[in-house]
C-alpha cells in the first residue's frame, strides 16, 4: 500500500504553493528516474514519497494552459484595486479563483505506484468531494461536459459547481489539483467567467451557501483525507520519516 505525507500548509501564498509543488514534483521525477536506473542495474531501489498539500490561498486567480485571458474581467489595476493575483499556469482547464474559506488540494502522487489511467485519477478527485458532500446531505453530481463537482440544477436554481479541478501530468507524477468551496465568499467569481462557462444555467456554489451557515472547514479537511485514502488505497505517512527540511514550517 503506498505511502501519502500529508501537509496542511495553512493559509500560503499561490507564488509559495506553487514553488512547492514544483519542488516536490521534481524530487518524486528524480527518484523515480534514479529508481529505474538502480532496478536495471540491479541495485536496491528507494521508496517514493508521495504527498497531499491542503491550503488555503489569499485571492488569486489562476488561468490553465488551455484557457483563455478574455475570461479575466479586470485588469491590471482593477486586480490592484481589488488585492486579487493573477497567475498563468501549466494545469489544464481555464480560469478559477482561489481564497480564503476554499479548500485547496495538491496531490503529487506517481501514479505508477497507483494505477495509470488520467480520467480515473480525475473522477477520484471528483469523488472524493462527491462523497464529502453526501454526509452533508448533499447530492454532488458529475457533468458529462465538464470537470469538477456541481450540486444539480432545481426548478429554481441552476446547476451549481461547487468544487474545480485542474491537473497536470509529468512522467506520471500529479501536481495542481482541485478546489472546494467551502466557507468560500463567491462575489470574487463576478470578475471572471469561472472554468470559462458562459451558460446562465451553471453558476457557482459553496457548502456553506448550500447549507445556509458556516461549515468547520476542518472537519470537511478530515472527511476528505479519509475519502482520498479510501479510493486510491493509500495509508498516511508519519511525517517525521520526512525529515523537518521537506516541508516549510
Amino acid at each position: 500500500m503506498p505511502k501519502v505525507f500529508f501537509k496542511d500548509l495553512g493559509r500560503i501564498s499561490y507564488r509559495d504553493a506553487w514553488d512547492l509543488q514544483q519542488r516536490l514534483h521534481s524530487e518524486l521525477v528524480q527518484r523515480k528516474r534514479a529508481n529505474r536506473q538502480a532496478a536495471e542495474n540491479g541495485m536496491p531501489t528507494e521508496p517514493l514519497h508521495h504527498y497531499l498539500l491542503f491550503c488555503e490561498h489569499p485571492p488569486v486567480y489562476t488561468l490553465g494552459k488551455s484557457g483563455s485571458l478574455d475570461h479575466l474581467l479586470l485588469d491590471e489595476q482593477g486586480l490592484a484595486e481589488k488585492g486579487i493575483e493573477f497567475f498563468k499556469i501549466n494545469r489544464g482547464g481555464d480560469i478559477t479563483y482561489h481564497g480564503p474559506g476554499q479548500i485547496v488540494g495538491y496531490p503529487i502522487f506517481d501514479l505508477d505506484d497507483f494505477f495509470t489511467d488520467v480520467h480515473r485519477y480525475v473522477r477520484y478527485l471528483e469523488e472524493a468531494v462527491i462523497r464529502t458532500l453526501a454526509e452533508y446531505g448533499l447530492e454532488g453530481i458529475r457533468i458529462k461536459e465538464y470537470t469538477g463537482v456541481w450540486l444539480p440544477q432545481t426548478q429554481v436554481l441552476p446547476a451549481r459547481k461547487i468544487c474545480a479541478i485542474g491537473v497536470h501530468l509529468s512522467r506520471w507524477v500529479t501536481m495542481h489539483g482541485f478546489a472546494f468551496n467551502v466557507n468560500t465568499q463567491l462575489g470574487y467569481f463576478h470578475h471572471i467567467i469561472p472554468c470559462g462557462i458562459n451558460d446562465e444555467n451553471k453558476a457557482v456554489t459553496s457548502l456553506a451557501t448550500e447549507l445556509g451557515k458556516e461549515v468547520d472547514i476542518e472537519e470537511v479537511k478530515a472527511k476528505l483525507k479519509r475519502h482520498y485514502a479510501d479510493l486510491f488505497g493509500f495509508e498516511f505517512a508519519n511525517g517525521a520519516e520526512l525529515g523537518s527540511s521537506t516541508f516549510p514550517s
